[in-house]
């Protein structure tokens, strides 16, 4: 059976390849950006399949509105896909109160608003799936994308309890948590805080570090059937990494905080009482 997706973000990187891997097997797609010019290729193309809506997802109001005008269009949602997004880069010191703000009314609120308005539908349904785009960021933390960090947390801590509220709706849930990949993430969408000199030096240390890291990106084009195949499981996982380097950051994460919090379990206890 066809399904009916809606896409934030979906003028290029993650949410256009998606977009247009959904349209190619004979979904429909409500497809949203900023600017819906980018979009005219895939309306020529498709025609009335995909429904191209002017958003900025930080507009709650305008959220549901788009979200109530899918719905009204294909009759039914059955895939939610919340990808809008940007980086902040700068040091945790360098990050002013208005872009950390804004990073947050983007990751978090724009994806939180999306995933309200599209909820009511799910519960009569009694079926769809939401993709949070996360990312290995969501989980780790890397220097210089701090506020970044944070806001990819939250959107984990959001939807791992989302996840547990809706499960006896039938609507399921998967945190998508790709590392590097050849976007424009780090490129033209992204965003930079006024440098501080005091941080130069370990700055050039961080760049570095992220050279190494992300020294070989993945393909957003060959990501479109990974989605596809998370979308057409019947227990889709509530987590995924995409691309090969997630695995390897998380599990030396991981095997440092386990080793962390045992070695301090004794003040856990005396904590305790």
């Amino acid at each position: 059976m066809s399904k009916t997706w809606f896409i934030t973000g979906a003028s290029r990187g993650f949410g256009r390849e998606w977009a247009i891997a959904a349209l190619e097997r004979g979904d429909t797609v409500a497809a949203t950006a900023r600017d819906t010019s980018t979009l005219d290729d895939l309306v020529e193309r498709f025609g009335d399949k995909i429904l191209p809506i002017r958003l900025d997802v930080t507009d709650r109001e305008a959220d549901l509105a788009a979200v109530a005008q899918a719905h009204e269009r294909f009759g039914r949602l059955d895939v939610v896909v919340n990808n809008a997004g940007y980086g902040q880069f700068g040091m945790i010191e360098e990050i002013s109160e208005e872009e950390a703000r804004a990073q947050f009314e983007t990751n978090v609120f724009g994806a939180l608003w999306i995933t309200q308005a599209a909820l009511p539908y799910l519960r009569a349904q009694g079926s769809g799936h939401i993709l949070q785009v996360s990312s290995i960021g969501g989980i780790s933390a890397f220097p210089n994308i701090g506020i970044y960090n944070g806001s990819k947390w939250a959107l984990e801590g959001i939807s791992q309890a989302l996840a547990q509220e809706v499960a006896d709706f039938g609507i399921k849930v998967t945190i998508i948590e790709p590392g590097g990949f050849s976007t424009d993430w780090g490129g033209a969408s992204a965003k930079l805080a006024a440098p501080n000199p005091a941080y130069d030096e370990y700055r050039e240390k961080a760049a570095e570090e992220r050279k190494a890291r992300v020294a070989s990106p993945g393909d957003p084009e060959a990501s479109a059937s990974a989605v596809l195949a998370i979308v057409d499981a019947e227990n889709p996982p509530l987590r995924v990494f995409f691309g090969t380097a997630p695995l390897g950051i998380a599990t030396r994460d991981y095997e440092s905080r386990l080793a962390t919090w045992r070695e301090w379990e004794h003040v856990a206890r005396q904590a305790q009482g």
